[in-house]
């Protein structure tokens, strides 16, 4: 019999932080699978799509056909998690930015590095809605971008200074900062919950 948490978590590994996700992933106790082929993807249950430079990202996920494949797992209804740059992956519009392609699954806008610059990176204790409770989680913002526009299927899970930092539509999670710089597990374990629905469901 299979057991409750046989559910694999892959971690976009074309550039940037997926090492700090796919440690997170593991600390769950649950395999993670660096996702860089069509391949990797068929064998995951749920993809982070991790901070870096999103229009390296993207450039990237077109030429390896990842684009394409990701866009129709979302679809399907397979949880995609981003974070910083993968939020800016998943949104429908890039402020400023009409040229840059984006994976369009979700419907937002964003403002890129909209907190500053690198050097102007920090971290703040923000409230964060899990559903059943709202509680503080601790959020490292580097370059981050924030949500300009919200679509009417999107929940706000997270605001910092009135900018919203986390959204949810459906199967689709993004954050504007980095919880996998932080000992906090929650949002990556919602992201777990939510490949598991996504399994019974689909096996």
């Amino acid at each position: 019999m299979k057991e409750k948490n046989d559910i694999t978590i892959g971690v976009l590994a074309l550039q940037g932080d997926f090492e700090a996700h796919l440690k997170t992933v593991q600390r769950l106790g649950l395999p993670a699978k660096e996702v860089r082929t069509l391949r990797d993807l068929e064998q995951v249950d749920a993809l982070i799509l991790p901070g870096g430079e999103s229009t390296t990202i993207g450039k990237l996920l077109a030429r390896t056909g990842l684009d394409a494949a990701i866009r129709d797992r979302g679809h399907a209804g397979m949880p995609i998690y981003g974070t910083c740059a993968g939020m800016i992956l998943l949104a429908h519009t890039i402020e400023g930015r009409p040229e840059q392609p984006t994976l369009d699954l979700m419907d937002i806008a964003v403002a890129r590095n909209a907190f500053g610059r690198q050097i102007e990176s920090f971290e703040a204790d923000i409230p964060f809605d899990f559903g059943a409770e709202i509680v503080p989680v601790r959020a490292v913002f580097i370059r981050a971008p924030y949500v300009t526009q919200v679509g009417p299927n999107v929940q706000v899970l997270s605001k910092f200074q009135d900018k919203v930092v986390a959204v949810k539509q459906g199967n689709l999670l993004a954050t504007a900062f980095h919880p996998e710089l932080t000992d906090n597990l929650r949002i990556h374990a919602l992201l777990a919950e939510m490949a598991r629905n996504y399994k019974a469901d689909t096996g």
